[in-house]
């Protein structure tokens, strides 16, 4: 039979896993998780989406980036609309240049071009038609990775201003609501049948396979070596141009959604999975773990972001109070009696050498109680019946326990009540007291008496034996009384 401080903790396991998963589940500790699914798992190309680099030979060629002439603009314009591109995304900080050539402005004033404009700068100007401008940054962390972007950042006056990628996206035909929710930035496998980037020079001369570009979104950036903010680095710990990030987060946008499992059902899930590790205990709560940390790998490749990592610390969790239940149960194993659930007799002595220091300023009482007849029980009826009645009694006694006192089982059919702070006249009552309780005791057709002795601490008690050979004397005492009396 299962003890009663046993009983009592598997009670409070599940539910105390159930509650303290979903406080796990309020907790961010999925980024990981999904990070690494992004670097393991990319994602199939993006075939919409293509970058025009200005590399280094672009520079050679036509000199400084500031000194342009709007005529080499303008050549590549004409390529990219002779190839019937969708959308052109200029990523390049040109804002003072656009607003003192006329010829940029009006150049760039196109109803499929987004022009990026740095944080806190106001919009471009565009003639005869609104302005499409976006912000053009991305969300990096402190180490200088880029793992999330969003679709607006708030200016100095707390205005949400759209940024670059959602602005192209917006004018591919993607609807993208503005917010500063971080997005994941996913990663995406490289196709070899399509250049990773389009030299800029090539498309000015117009060297280039309008296939590649025919409804295509089109981003124009530098991708030059050494040129001041131009890389950045991605979760892969690899310096990239910021425009082939850029590339990303429009593939992003315009690519199945990213499906993040809401709140609520992670809370059930954690709660859920925390409670059924605690409750099937043993090592189940490792195999949920696994199971749980498992199913984000596929259900990412239905772009489902799953909680795993949550869900999966869930499991260890209810199987972490389950291994601090047994740890509880082993370690007041050798001095709990398991069969009423009260201490044993090495509790009793612990607790009394305990106490034993205070006894002048607050006395020591102690009842000893045994039952007359308790053999014949065991004798007549088995070992189970006598445990019954032993249970029976505990219970009985325990009403008259006052704060501060401990009952124990001192003995095969004896039971200690150890008495704080208490007086003589105090002792005389609650030994007669419990002795008029427990009195008669019948088990079917046997009956037994239960016999009642008290001590208390005084000049003659020097050492915690001579309490317990006081209360000892006083129990043969009153029993010897009885049967002199009934006899």
């Amino acid at each position: 039979m299962r003890s009663s401080p046993e009983r009592t903790l598997r009670r409070y396991t599940v539910p105390a896993a159930a509650l303290l998963a979903a406080a796990l589940a309020l907790l961010p500790g999925d980024a990981a998780l999904w990070d690494a699914l992004n670097r393991a798992l990319p994602s199939p190309p993006e075939p919409r989406v293509v970058v025009v680099g200005i590399d280094d030979a672009t520079l050679r060629d036509y000199g400084r980036l500031e000194a342009w002439p709007a005529d080499l603009y303008a050549q590549a314009l004409r390529t990219l609309d002779e190839a019937g591109v969708q959308t052109i995304g200029l990523d390049v900080k040109l804002a003072q240049l656009v607003r003192d050539q006329s010829g940029l402005r009006e150049l760039f004033a196109r109803p499929n071009m987004v022009l990026a404009t740095e944080p806190g700068a106001a919009a471009l100007p565009a003639p005869g038609r609104r302005s499409l401008n976006g912000v053009s940054t991305l969300d990096a962390d402190r180490e200088g990775v880029v793992r999330t972007f969003q679709t607006a950042y708030p200016d100095r006056r707390g205005e949400l201003q759209p940024s670059f990628v959602r602005q192209l996206a917006v004018s591919a035909g993607q609807p993208v609501p503005l917010d500063t929710a971080p997005r994941l930035l996913r990663r995406f496998r490289s196709d070899p049948a399509r250049l990773s980037v389009i030299p800029f020079r090539d498309v000015v001369n117009g060297n280039v396979r309008f296939g590649d570009l025919q409804g295509r979104v089109v981003l124009i950036g530098l991708t030059a070596e050494g040129q001041p903010g131009a890389a950045w680095r991605d979760t892969a710990g690899a310096a990239l141009p910021a425009v082939l990030l850029q590339a990303r987060a429009v593939s992003t946008l315009l690519g199945p959604p990213l499906v993040k499992v809401p709140l609520w059902l992670t809370l059930v899930l954690c709660m859920g999975v925390a409670a059924l590790a605690a409750a099937l205990r043993g090592l189940w709560g490792f195999v949920l773990a696994l199971g749980t940390l498992a199913l984000a790998a596929p259900l990412w490749q239905l772009n489902v972001l799953f909680p795993g990592m949550s869900v999966s610390l869930s499991a260890i969790l209810g199987t972490a109070l389950v291994a601090l239940e047994r740890w509880w149960i082993l370690r007041n194993l050798g001095v709990r009696d398991p069969l009423t659930g009260l201490g044993n007799r090495l509790a009793f002595t612990r607790a009394l050498e305990g106490r034993w220091q205070g006894r002048r300023t607050r006395p020591l009482g102690l009842l000893l109680i045994d039952l007359s007849g308790f053999r014949k029980v065991n004798e007549a009826y088995g070992r189970p019946a006598g445990d019954e009645l032993l249970r029976d009694l505990a219970a009985r006694i325990g009403p008259h326990k006052r704060r501060g006192d401990l009952i124990f089982r001192w003995g095969p059919d004896e039971f200690a009540v150890l008495l704080d702070n208490t007086s003589a006249p105090e002792l005389t009552t609650l030994t007669a007291r419990m002795q008029e309780s427990l009195g008669a005791v019948t088990y079917r057709d046997l009956t037994l008496r239960a016999n009642v002795g008290g001590a208390l601490t005084g000049p003659d008690t020097a050492t915690p034996n001579d309490l317990i050979e006081a209360a000892s004397r006083s129990r043969y005492r009153a029993k010897y009384q009885r049967e002199q009396r009934d006899g």
